[in-house]
């Protein structure tokens, strides 16, 4: 997804784009993978004196709620990414840096044949380690 097409679905959803969401949108499009709370807090810090804690939490929250921003936790912390809304894939993703491998391959495919007799609402799955960068570092 990109920053427009995030645009048109909050305006869609009934919510205003004002500079900071429009920043925030930016810094998740520009991100190459996950990032948390805490480093979109330091970005917007930069350049939004005095934005509160609460206003970015709050932003990810309704951006994740309407399918802008997709999540995934980590150690324990919840991290979020930009919405692919490009074909089906799965995710490896860097432990270090955050950095997302797209992954074509879905293991969907050979599961669902043992599950033959079951409703399948959904599903996700992620690849952790160390992107080629970081495991040189």
């Amino acid at each position: 997804m990109n920053v427009s097409e995030a645009i048109e679905l909050l305006n869609d959803k009934g919510f205003k784009t004002t500079s900071r969401r429009k920043d925030i949108l930016t810094y998740f499009f520009d991100a190459d993978g996950y990032r948390t709370a805490k480093e979109l807090m330091q970005h917007m810090e930069a350049i939004h004196e005095g934005i509160s804690f609460d206003t970015v939490y709050r932003n990810l929250n309704i951006y994740h709620e309407i399918g802008i921003l997709e999540s995934t936790e980590l150690n324990g912390e919840k991290l979020f990414r930009m919405n692919c809304t490009n074909e089906h894939h799965h995710h490896f993703i860097c432990k270090e840096c955050g950095k997302t491998k797209e992954i074509a391959l879905c293991p969907m495919d050979d599961i669902k044949g043992t599950l033959k007799n079951y409703y399948i609402e959904g599903h996700k799955f992620e690849i952790y380690g160390l992107c080629p960068g970081c495991l040189s570092a």
